[in-house]
This record gives structure tokens, C-alpha cells and sequence, in this order.
């Protein structure tokens, strides 16, 4: 192989030649940042610009390196002109390109490679699909107007985008990655996406972050997140990025990459203007929602059959639109009050959770309007599933709360004369649920008895026996029918036999619900 470059190559090649054989970084920068800007208009000369021709050169048929020294591409402020064609190529170098610009998209399907890191890169798309990585694809503060096509890669580490600008294609797609393969970690905290960001089935070995990502959904295409069946091994995070270490950086990433916001810190909210679309995915150990969802029409932050450990929502801005969470399975729901949507814009049919664990102070009744601002009609099993997560937390009176509100909710279902036999039950001894209130049902029915048994004594079972009369025990005796009192020599006859028997049906009635309740209240002492 010769060991000089071809002659029909400028000396800026020659010197990119020179420079890829020593494994040193072609850096063609001025140090004035006005024209170093390579997303700025300064033209950059013949001094500062190389054929996308030599890159592929280089990369696929590049020299042996000096003896002592490693081969690599890395390259800074540097102009690259023609379309740089590497598909289907084996590209065994590590290449670095920083602050460069190139004028045609840049072609890598169905090529494999090592580690390609471009940051601070303007290319006008990036066509990768089913490009095959051992180590990183880095495209952080990349400005990409035409977007990324990633269907089918496979990254052997990580895949970042962070900082970086997307724009869309023809279809109003920015990134297409469906069926993509990540092995580590795929960042992308604050990235700016204008178009779907569409990584439908794709499986992320550990952390899938968005953490201040800013994704606007095309006008031809509603959708700005689109990750239906996506599993991702660790966590997902549409969350907050904290503003410390990112606002000036020129690092990679940023000093702050990878942080939570600390309380009281300033910060960059995930938002999501656009439909967003998790259904059927799974995260093997959380997804954490906090971010802004401005969704409009019929737009809707999907959930549908989630599977997760954990879902912490707890959003600071109620989405505007619906969010469905209907057959989605998590263990311990982490929410507040005021993240959820208001107007019937929320889907819980089948949504099975393990724990409770609010954030904020979460009442019952806060969480039975919860289950009744749900889009759909009545639905028990919603209600059961509440108020077996708050049986398992020891809140019994709290679950009792959620069984009573679902019986009422339930009346409003049925046909007149069952609706008007609820509401009896209701006001009664509230559907088992109020044995108070059936208790004050018997005082009152104890109160009224005695008094007209006062005024209307009955004669006695036996004329010739002269019992003692106590209208107040008399009265007693006919609610509790299974107490005797000793007030059985007594036969009422005309209204005071019918009052009498009244207080009977009565006493059967209320006093079981009052024992059922001195019961549970006793077995929990």
C-alpha cells in the first residue's frame, strides 16, 4: 500500500494524510469564534476544506500508521464538501470530528465501525441504518436539519445526542431508530427536536434519558415522541435537566450530563408538543414523567400496557390533553395531586398498581375524584384495585371510603326503581359503609317508638296479669329482637301493632350493620 497521499489530492488532504497515519487531531480552527462557528454563515477557504472523497479514502482503504503511533480520523473546524458515501464499508479507525461542517448527508448503512464521535457537526442528514457499532456513536451539539435515519443499528455502547438540533424529513420524522439496538446508555438531554422522534421497538440495555429535551411534533405528523414496545433495561427519563454545568459548556456533554435537578436549582423541563406514544413498553426499573405535555385535539400521552416496577408522574404542569393508562402494570405509582389531567381526559380502565406512594399529601377524596375524572363510564374494577392498594398500606377506613363512593358511582347506572332502592340503602346505613349513620337511625327510631308507646299503651298478652309498663324498654325490646327485655307480656293491637312490627323490620335492618361496624372497629383494637 503506498504510503503517500494520491497526487491529485490538495495539500490540506495531504496534510489530513499526514495527520490520519500519526493518529494527531487535523485541526483547522482560527481562534476567533465568529468564523470558527460551524453553524454560522464565515465561508471557510481551500485551507479549511477537504473532498468527502478523501474521508471515505482514508477510512475505508486508509495507510498503515507510523510505526509507534495509532491511525484515527479526528478532525476540527474543517470543511468537508461532496456526499461522504461510507455504506456498507468496514471502518476499523476511531474517528472524531469536532466543529465541522459537511454540505451532503452523510451515508453509513449498512456499515460497521468502532467509535464514531461528531460533535458540534452541521451535516444535512444522516443516513445510518442498520449501522454496526462496538463502541459509541456520539452526534452530541450536532446540528442535523434533514434528520437521522438509525432503523435496525446496533450501538455496542452508547448512543448520545445530547444539545443537539434535529430537524425533519419529507414524512416529518427527525430520528428514525425503530428496531434499533442500544447496549448501554441512549442520552439525548436537551435535545431540540423538531419532527417524530420514532424508536418503536427499539431495546435500550440501560438508561434512555430526555432529560430536558425540547420535542416539537411536524405539522404534517402529530406525533413528536413515538416509543411503542421500546424495553429499556434500566430507566426513562422525561424529566428535568438542572441548568448548573450545561448553559456555556464546551465540554461534550456538558459538566452537568447525567444530573438530577437539586431542589431549589434551576432547571430545563422535558416538553412534549406533540403526541407522545410509550404503549406495550417496559422498563426494567422506572419511568419517571415530570416533564411538560402541551398536547392538543385528540393528542394523548400513552401508556397503554406499561409495564414497570415503578411510574413516578409527577408532572408540575397538568397536561392539556388525555393520558391513558388503561391494562398498563406498575408497582409502586409515585404521583401528586395536581399532575393529572382535569375534564375526563384520563384512561384507567385495567390499570393495575401494587403501592401508593404520593409525593404530596394525596386524600381519599382527592383519589376518588381521581378514578372518577377517568374518560370512561362506570368501572368497579377501578375501584377495587384502589382500594386494595390502600388495604395493603393499612388505610381500611380509606378503602371502605373508595367501596362506598363505588356503590354510589354504581346507582347513578341502574334503573329508577333500583336508583331509588340505592339511595334508601345510601341514606340509610350508606351501603354498610356508615354504620354511624344507621346508629343514628335506631336512636331515632328509639326516640319516636317511645314516645307513641307512651301515649298508646298496649293491653296486656294476659288480661288477668298486671305487668309492669316501661314504654322506653317496651320500645327497645322491638329493635333489638334478639335481646329480650323482658317486655313480652305486651299485645299491641291496631297502629301500634304495625309501629311495633315496623320497629322490628327496622331493628333487623340497622342493628346488623351497627355490630358489622362495632366488629371491624374492635378486630382492628
Amino acid at each position: 500500500m503506498a504510503e503517500s497521499a494520491p497526487e491529485s489530492w490538495t495539500d490540506t488532504e495531504r496534510a489530513l494524510w499526514a495527520a490520519f497515519r500519526e493518529g494527531e487531531v487535523f485541526d483547522r480552527r482560527c481562534g476567533q469564534d465568529d468564523i470558527d462557528d460551524p453553524f454560522g454563515d464565515a465561508p471557510w477557504g481551500p485551507g479549511r476544506t477537504v473532498g468527502a472523497e478523501v474521508l471515505a479514502h482514508l477510512l475505508l482503504a486508509g495507510p498503515q500508521p507510523t510505526a509507534g503511533r495509532v491511525a484515527s480520523l479526528r478532525m476540527s473546524g474543517v470543511n468537508i464538501t461532496g456526499s461522504l458515501n461510507l455504506a456498507g464499508g468496514h471502518i476499523e479507525r476511531y474517528v472524531e470530528l469536532r466543529g465541522c461542517r459537511f454540505e451532503h448527508k452523510i451515508l453509513l448503512s449498512e456499515a460497521s465501525a468502532t467509535t464514531v464521535r461528531m460533535v458540534d457537526c452541521l451535516f444535512p442528514r444522516l443516513e445510518a441504518s442498520r449501522l454496526s457499532t462496538t463502541g459509541d456513536l456520539h452526534l452530541a451539539r450536532c446540528r442535523i436539519p434533514e434528520g437521522i435515519r438509525l432503523t435496525d443499528a446496533k450501538i455496542g455502547t452508547d448512543l448520545l445526542l445530547n444539545l443537539a438540533h434535529i430537524g425533519a424529513d419529507r414524512y416529518g420524522r427527525a430520528v428514525s431508530a425503530d428496531g434499533m439496538t442500544v447496549h448501554q446508555d441512549f442520552e439525548a438531554e436537551r435535545v431540540e427536536v423538531h419532527g417524530e422522534l420514532s424508536v418503536r421497538t427499539a431495546r435500550i440495555g440501560g438508561r434512555f434519558s430526555l432529560r430536558g429535551a425540547q420535542l416539537h411534533a411536524d405539522p404534517q405528523n402529530r406525533v413528536c415522541l413515538n416509543a411503542v414496545r421500546i424495553v429499556v433495561g434500566h430507566t426513562l427519563y422525561l424529566t428535568s435537566s438542572s441548568d448548573d454545568g450545561w448553559a456555556g459548556s464546551r465540554s461534550y456533554y456538558g459538566s452537568g450530563y447525567g444530573e438530577n435537578p437539586q431542589p431549589g436549582s434551576t432547571s430545563t423541563p422535558f416538553r412534549a408538543f406533540g403526541q407522545v406514544r410509550l404503549s406495550d413498553a417496559r422498563f426494567d426499573a422506572a419511568c419517571l414523567i415530570s416533564g411538560e405535555f402541551h398536547l392538543e385535539g385528540d393528542d394523548e400521552l400513552s401508556l397503554r400496557r406499561i409495564h414497570t416496577p415503578e411510574l413516578r408522574f409527577t408532572c408540575g404542569f397538568r397536561p392539556t390533553g388525555t393520558v391513558s393508562l388503561s391494562r398498563a402494570r406498575v408497582g409502586n405509582l409515585v404521583d401528586h395531586p395536581e399532575s393529572w389531567p382535569l375534564g375526563k381526559h384520563l384512561g384507567l380502565t385495567g390499570f393495575v398498581y401494587e403501592n401508593l406512594r404520593p409525593v404530596e399529601q394525596f386524600t381519599v377524596q382527592q383519589r376518588i375524584a381521581w378514578l372518577e375524572g377517568s374518560a370512561v363510564e362506570f368501572q368497579p374494577e377501578s375501584y377495587e384495585q384502589l382500594a386494595a392498594a390502600l388495604r395493603r398500606d393499612g388505610a381500611d377506613d380509606d378503602a371502605r371510603e373508595v367501596l362506598y363512593a363505588k356503590q354510589r358511582r354504581r346507582r347513578e347506572t341502574l334503573p329508577l326503581p333500583a336508583r331509588i332502592w340505592g339511595l334508601v340503602q345510601d341514606v340509610t346505613v350508606g351501603y354498610g359503609y356508615r354504620p354511624g349513620r344507621a346508629g343514628l337511625w335506631l336512636l331515632l327510631a328509639w326516640a319516636l317508638g317511645s314516645i307513641w308507646f307512651d301515649t298508646h299503651r298496649p293491653d296486656p298478652l294476659k288480661p288477668d296479669e298486671k305487668p309492669h309498663w316501661n314504654a322506653v324498654l317496651y320500645t327497645l325490646n322491638q329493635l333489638l329482637p334478639i335481646i329480650d327485655l323482658n317486655q313480652g307480656a305486651w299485645n299491641p293491637g291496631g297502629a301500634g301493632q304495625w309501629i311495633a312490627a315496623g320497629l322490628v323490620v327496622v331493628g333487623w335492618l340497622l342493628a346488623s350493620t351497627v355490630v358489622a361496624g362495632a366488629t371491624r372497629l374492635l378486630q382492628r383494637g
